[in-house]
């Protein structure tokens, strides 16, 4: 039986799952998705443990997801992401989960090169979008 990959999110006081219920209103069920949100209760060890079980037991070609670079999620997933060998990204936007959740959902496999692309081509200043668009119809 082959193990579709899995994707795990890390974020502060667990956003992420927010993003989730918007992609589910999308793609349907996205029951490869979980998260592991970190609360201000909880202590770095605490939380490293906490991922670094959901880690080892994620299949291959899985990755972690993570809100902002240089934060205690991030960090947690950097050093966990090494140790197992799973790919890590930050910046965690709501393109981004759906590219990725849209590849298992109709590939079972993740392209990591479009899920990054999508969330890095995400930010956009509407307005001047927009403004550009009509530019170019005119």
């Amino acid at each position: 039986m082959e193990t579709k990959p899995q994707i795990l999110l890390l974020t502060h006081g667990g956003w992420g799952m927010s993003l989730v219920q918007g992609v589910r209103m999308i793609l349907g069920s996205v029951d490869f998705v979980k998260e592991i949100a970190l609360l201000p209760e909880m202590t770095l060890p605490e939380y490293m443990n906490l991922v670094k079980t959901e880690v080892e037991n994620l299949p291959e070609g899985s990755m972690i997801m993570t809100d902002v670079f240089g934060g205690t999620t991030t960090n947690v997933a950097a050093k966990l992401g090494k140790d197992y060998g799973v790919k890590v990204y930050s910046g965690l936007n709501a393109p981004m989960l759906l590219a990725a959740c849209s590849d298992i959902s109709f590939s079972g496999s993740l392209n990591l090169e479009d899920i990054l692309e999508a969330g890095q081509t995400a930010v956009k200043d509407v307005v001047e979008e927009i403004l550009n668009a009509m530019k170019k119809e005119n």
